[in-house]
């Protein structure tokens, strides 16, 4: 019997009062049909919004459309564990660090069990307060390391916040994040598939901008043809290009791979096989219009010559 494939765990970071919480409840909400898993260290550090609730079983909540939180304690080994014994299996795994903790120690947890994958880092950083914080002689270096490690900063509370400061807000977290996109978020309302990634069954519209207050767009290319994979991937990382994601399987030089971007960061590793049609990628940007022409151009400057 194959081993099932490695589930994709995301964990979210950020300071104390940054809005974690309300990003978890919108994303429980926009679950888009996926069957989510929320770990974290206690239930009273993350307050699931009560009518997402259907049941409890010891530490175990069960919330509507399939999803569970769960409190692992002081073991998240163990409870990552726990959850991949699961049935039915969870699609994806949220981890929700405390206001303190560094998430990329989560994440070098995440990678020492063969049953997970790390899929991204997002941090949430308030758009009003975090830059004067960095500065503070006691949260500062916290803070300032939550946000090197990110993959995706959700700057929230945008709305709170007038043009001036959103700009400079957004230039300033660009700054200390260098590995990161950077979305504002109103209430954490920023479509699902952009911080957990396509959906199990890769359909995506081309646009899409309700229920979330962020225009968000997404496009599907095709790529029948081998390619120097790592070169497109280091491409579409590139900040110029404007994505927040790239997920795809195509023809690499030496076989089938697969290509994730997220924010700046990039891999390419092996896969099973190549689809029929031999290969494509998705791509999603958050913000501002999807480059197709330039995504077109990276493909075709990767492209590898007929031998």
């Amino acid at each position: 019997m194959a081993a099932a494939p490695a589930l994709p765990v995301t964990v979210i970071g950020g300071y104390l009062g940054a809005g974690k919480t309300t990003l978890v409840n919108h994303l429980l909400r926009h679950a888009g049909g996926r069957r989510l898993a929320v770990l974290v260290n206690d239930f009273g550090a993350l307050p699931i919004d009560a009518d997402l609730i259907e049941g409890a079983d010891g530490a175990v909540l069960a919330i509507a459309g399939g999803c569970v939180c769960c409190a692992y304690g002081s073991d998240l080994i163990e409870g990552l564990e726990a959850m991949a014994a699961r049935r039915p299996r969870p699609d994806h795994v949220i981890v929700e660090t405390s206001g303190v903790a560094l998430p990329d120690a989560v994440a070098q947890s995440v990678q020492l069990l063969a049953s997970y994958r790390r899929d991204a880092i997002i941090v949430v950083a308030d758009i009003e307060t975090t830059a004067r914080q960095a500065d503070d002689r006691y949260m500062g270096d916290t803070i300032r390391r939550q946000l090197a490690a990110a993959d995706i900063v959700v700057a929230s509370k945008a709305d709170l916040a007038g043009e001036d400061t959103l700009a400079a807000a957004q230039e300033w977290l660009a700054g200390a994040a260098p590995h990161a996109a950077v979305l504002p978020a109103v209430r954490g309302a920023l479509p699902p598939e952009a911080l957990l990634g396509p959906p199990a069954t890769g359909r995506l519209l081309l646009s899409r901008q309700a229920p979330h207050d962020a225009a968000w767009s997404s496009q599907a290319f095709a790529i029948d043809r081998p390619v120097d994979a790592e070169r497109l991937a280091a491409r579409l990382a590139e900040p110029a290009m404007g994505l927040v994601r790239a997920k795809g399987v195509l023809a690499g030089r030496a076989g089938p791979v697969a290509l994730q971007v997220v924010g700046r960061r990039w891999e390419v590793t092996p896969a099973a096989d190549t689809p029929a049609a031999g290969g494509g990628l998705v791509a999603i940007a958050v913000g501002a219009p999807l480059r197709s022409d330039a995504i077109h151009a990276a493909i075709a400057e990767a492209t590898l010559a007929e031998a």
